[in-house]
């Protein structure tokens, strides 16, 4: 290996991704998701949400075109529950929604070289944020400059992991929390509106596709201004998990606001992307984990308006 080279990366065993095929998956997906599924290109990868009816995201999904299917990539444990609640819908459409985490293996590749190395592992690389290649019965995604998704089928595991130099999964969160990239995991499902964790920043919500679950809610909270809670992305010295609730100075007496996702930093502490009420996070005072006297988190700018 070049000591020169100074990419990382990492088999993303947290994850897990749903097969949707047929002649009606696209349609199907255009009415259930919050994006854009039927202008979706078959080498472009798209974030969407899935929500109740009541607005609120029971998941994150990156949605990915593989042939005549569609993969989408969440949280490995939301997908037998996501597969079975979703599946409920299709009805009569020709579509047929599985579990497919177990047919596939998923790495992330970052860093300086990431791209010539998945070239020597006989992988396309496409070629700008959120575009996809296909070669070898694998597809790659270019999450952002110098980052790399790869899915490649599970027989070629044990060839990647041992050519590509596997670091820790959580350097892989914690690239995702310093792109202000949320997950909707097990802790937090349920309980934020796309616009909470800015999803809408992040063009992972269509307002002109039409109708689709908790779109009303949705579209309200846009055009009339009632959003109370919004994500931004945080450290502090201890631990923290997703779920953990966060408390402020200035709203005594009640939680105001939850860790959305926490990766270890290198340096030490965690970072964190945390939902919490806006004039919390606009006001001086701090904004503490897991109780009012606890530690304080250092507030950091997100990489997007």
């Amino acid at each position: 290996m070049d000591t020169k080279v100074s990419y990382a990366s990492a088999e993303l065993q947290q994850f897990g991704l749903l097969s949707c095929s047929g002649d009606d998956a696209r349609a199907f997906l255009h009415a259930q998701l919050t994006s854009d599924i039927a202008g979706l290109g078959e080498s472009e990868a798209r974030l969407a949400g899935w929500c109740s009816a009541k607005g609120r995201l029971l998941a994150t999904l990156l949605v990915v075109p593989h042939g005549r299917e569609f993969l989408l990539q969440l949280p490995r444990d939301l997908a037998p529950a996501v597969t079975k609640r979703l599946s409920m819908f299709i009805l009569r459409a020709k579509a047929k929604l599985a579990d497919a985490s177990d047919a596939w293996t998923q790495f992330g590749i970052w860093g300086g070289g990431a791209g010539d190395r998945l070239a020597a592992l006989g992988f396309a690389v496409p070629q700008g944020s959120m575009r996809v290649a296909a070669a070898d019965g694998g597809l790659v995604v270019q999450v952002a400059a110098q980052r790399y998704l790869l899915l490649a089928p599970a027989a070629q595991r044990a060839r990647i992991a041992a050519n590509a130099g596997p670091t820790g999964e959580s350097a892989w969160a914690l690239e995702e929390i310093r792109a202000g990239r949320p997950q909707v995991v097990l802790a937090t499902q349920d309980q934020f509106v796309p616009q909470m964790v800015n999803f809408e920043r992040l063009g992972a919500v269509d307002f002109k596709k039409g109708c689709y679950p908790g779109q009303e809610i949705v579209a309200r909270t846009q055009y009339r201004g009632v959003l109370k809670r919004r994500m931004a992305r945080a450290r502090i010295a201890a631990g923290a998990a997703a779920g953990d609730e966060l408390f402020a100075d200035a709203l005594p007496g009640q939680a105001s606001g939850v860790v959305a996702n926490a990766a270890p930093a290198p340096e030490g502490g965690t970072e964190l992307l945390v939902v919490a009420q806006i004039s919390a996070l606009e006001g001086a005072q701090p904004i503490r984990l897991r109780a009012a006297d606890g530690p304080a988190l250092e507030l950091l700018p997100l990489p997007y308006a």
